[in-house]
């Protein structure tokens, strides 16, 4: 199975999965890249699977279906993504013969309080959930929610491959480099993510074992992360979770 970015509007991923003549996209923002890549590669669209209800996600899942009346695979809790047929949560599992994958679907909510990832090791799709670098803002779910999945998801194997849903990650390493001055592995992946910007490469993909060392929202517990936690912010204990509250609500502000 070939997993191939689609970009949408500024900085958005859509991602293709594709084995023979079918294909699968998740997070469907934007029809026009599918339908083009569909055109181009002569794919016939199997499902669509969406991980929360934000139109940049699932915008284009209407015109689609329209055009080829397909599964689309999307949270059952929360608030409802726009033609959806299949809602599945925690637990569940989606199976696509026509690419041969099946997704174990882990509720990982936060970002928004339905969000799903779909996860078919080595690779997980986790929309607005863990950012290179960074994470997603809270909307509709709790800070609570989103400490509780980032941690799920860091406890994944190192090779995991994660495929999220936006190109953030210079972004998001500039803020990584004010919570963590002195950690060199910031320093290092600034410099690679810049030689792949520059060719006009995406630097998603990424390995969750790499990503542990360099993003401040999967380090609470780190000398350097607490101290600039209290240097913004936070009061009383530094419980991991605390620490996160605290640099989430930094980043929003930076």
């Amino acid at each position: 199975m070939d997993i191939i970015p689609l970009h949408a509007f500024s900085d958005n991923f859509i991602w293709l999965l594709r084995a023979g003549r079918y294909a699968v996209v998740v997070d469907p923002g934007d029809a026009a890249p599918v339908q083009a890549c569909l055109a181009a590669e002569g794919l016939q669209l199997a499902a669509i699977l969406t991980t929360h209800h934000h139109d940049d996600h699932a915008g284009g899942v209407a015109a689609l279906t329209a055009a080829a009346p397909v599964p689309v695979y999307g949270p059952r809790d929360g608030l409802p993504v726009a033609g959806l047929t299949h809602p599945v949560g925690e637990g569940d599992v989606v199976t696509i013969p026509e690419i041969n994958a099946t997704f174990e679907v882990l509720h990982v909510p936060g970002h928004t309080a339905g969000h799903l990832a779909y996860y078919a090791a080595p690779a997980l799709f986790c929309g607005d959930t863990l950012f290179a670098s960074g994470c997603g803002r809270v909307f509709d779910g709790t800070l609570a929610q989103l400490f509780a999945s980032l941690a799920r998801i860091a406890a994944l194997p190192d090779d995991t491959q994660v495929y999220c849903a936006h190109e953030y990650t210079l972004s998001n390493l500039k803020f990584a480099a004010a919570v963590e001055p002195d950690n060199p592995a910031i320093a290092a992946r600034v410099a690679e993510c810049q030689a792949l910007r520059a060719r006009d490469l995406p630097t998603v993909p990424f390995r969750l074992g790499g990503e542990r060392l360099v993003n401040p929202f999967l380090r609470s517990r780190e000398p350097a992360v607490i101290a600039a936690a209290r240097a913004h912010g936070l009061e009383g204990d530094a419980t991991p979770a605390a620490v996160f509250a605290a640099i989430r609500g930094w980043k929003n502000r930076f």
